[in-house]
């Protein structure tokens, strides 16, 4: 996308030669005259605008949004302000993609990569406050108690795990991690 703009952007700019100052210059320009630099900046704002209507009406096709939905890259903003609450069942499908994703990180943490797991940690855990709330309605009575226990765990270990990342230590980072793995896989296990 950003090479596709540049392009254009490119194509249609003009080079014009720079002119040093001359210091008996007309102090105001005659009217039939057009200033050369506020034409490039229409002509380059006018590509701009254009590059981003042509890109946005492009729908993404099935495959598209399905491989954007399953590497997150979906707008954690619009869906806190624009997008109504989940329901039970979507819920408890987004903390089993969390579930995944959290495994996946493993990679991030082995190569010590502190700022990008601090951020997915972080934005897991902001998605997942909404999502246990909303997953508690497919709960059966008789286990809620087990699923609020567990998932207060999980709260916990993410903020703990949060922690560690910002300091960073490494053993207390890891440590934290599998504790969340395994309160991910218990709070799965309970809303199967």
């Amino acid at each position: 996308m950003g090479t596709f703009a540049k392009h254009i952007i490119l194509c249609h700019m003009t080079p014009t030669p720079h002119h040093p100052r001359r210091l008996h210059q007309a102090a105001a320009p005659v009217a039939d005259q057009e200033n050369p630099s506020s034409t490039r900046r229409w002509t380059v704002l006018s590509t701009v605008l254009t590059a981003s209507a042509a890109l946005g009406l492009r729908r993404a096709s099935g495959a598209a949004a399905q491989a954007e939905q399953s590497w997150g890259t979906r707008s954690f903003i619009k869906e806190k302000y624009f997008q109504p609450g989940l329901t039970a069942e979507e819920a408890v499908a987004r903390i089993r993609q969390t579930a995944e994703g959290m495994r996946d990180m493993r990679h991030m943490l082995d190569t010590m990569a502190w700022r990008y797991v601090m951020f997915y940690v972080r934005l897991k855990s902001a998605y997942l406050d909404a999502d246990l709330k909303s997953a508690m309605a497919a709960v059966p009575e008789a286990r809620r108690q087990s699923y609020v226990k567990t998932a207060n765990e999980l709260v916990d270990n993410m903020a703990e795990l949060d922690r560690y990342i910002r300091s960073p230590k490494v053993y207390e980072s890891y440590l934290y991690y599998e504790k969340t793995l395994k309160s991910l896989d218990e709070l799965v296990a309970l809303l199967a």
